[in-house]
């Protein structure tokens, strides 16, 4: 069995919901979805795909640092009171920074991050990072809160960022690995072996970064075999060795009951 830990089925790309798109996950053999929340616009149709499948898929509750603007903390309270209820959710996420695309809203982006850490910590959940073009401020935030567990989620750094964040904030955060792995161009597939397998988790980050040999085209769970695939050989595992390994490494990290 494989774990996405990281999808978002519940987005507008999927006009079903997102329904389907589980089904064929499930018949793919990927047997649990994890949902990390985006926007407050977003709760309800995640909320909605989680009640119609319980069995297999979980739910994180956060505010993705590309939504963080200068009205953040109205949103952050909302994203709070979702989380009131604790049992309903197996991480805050997805949060993070995102320098990619500006850095005008960089020391909101920072504030929102430790705030939800906050939550994290007193919650007892571990997080979903987000973290593109912003390593040195994300682990700068970080290093206040080093109690706390979580993943990378899509990463595709380097050896050497590998080696930064388990200097600064310790070695005992995940990495998710998605399609990304599978470009063409792509360096992750030397950088695998130093994170090593007791260290990955599988993702998707649906709709977007589907793997070859869907690149381009809307990337939904079941293509995840692809990614698990490519992960295996780069690691010199069987596909058997990597599965379980990673599904063991997501019911560490989320607290799942996975057979």
């Amino acid at each position: 069995m494989l774990v996405d830990t990281h999808t978002h089925l519940y987005l507008e790309e999927f006009p079903d919901g997102g329904s389907e798109a589980v089904r064929r996950a499930i018949e793919a053999g990927v047997g649990h979805m994890i949902f990390p929340n985006v926007s407050v616009s977003t709760i309800e149709p995640m909320q909605a795909l989680h009640r119609s499948f319980p069995e297999v898929t979980s739910m994180a509750m956060g505010l993705h640092p590309t939504e963080v603007e200068a009205d953040f903390a109205s949103q952050l309270n909302i994203v709070e009171s979702h989380l009131a209820d604790a049992a309903g959710y197996v991480a805050v996420g997805e949060i993070g920074m995102d320098l990619y695309w500006e850095q005008k809203f960089r020391s909101e982006q920072m504030e929102a991050l430790d705030r939800q850490l906050d939550w994290a910590e007193k919650l007892s959940l571990p997080v979903i990072i987000h973290c593109r073009e912003a390593l040195a401020p994300t682990l700068e935030v970080l290093e206040s809160h080093r109690g706390v567990r979580g993943v990378f989620h899509s990463f595709g750094g380097s050896e050497s960022d590998v080696e930064e964040i388990r200097r600064r904030i310790g070695d005992h955060f995940y990495f998710g690995i998605n399609g990304i792995l599978t470009f063409k161009n792509s360096s992750l597939k030397s950088v695998l072996p130093a994170i090593t397998p007791d260290r990955i988790l599988l993702e998707t980050d649906s709709p977007y970064l589907a793997p070859v040999p869907h690149r381009g085209k809307r990337n939904e769970s079941a293509y995840m075999i692809h990614t698990a695939a490519v992960a295996a050989d780069a690691l010199g595992l069987t596909k058997e060795a990597l599965a379980a390994a990673t599904t063991a490494n997501a019911s560490d990290l989320f607290g799942l009951s996975l057979a």
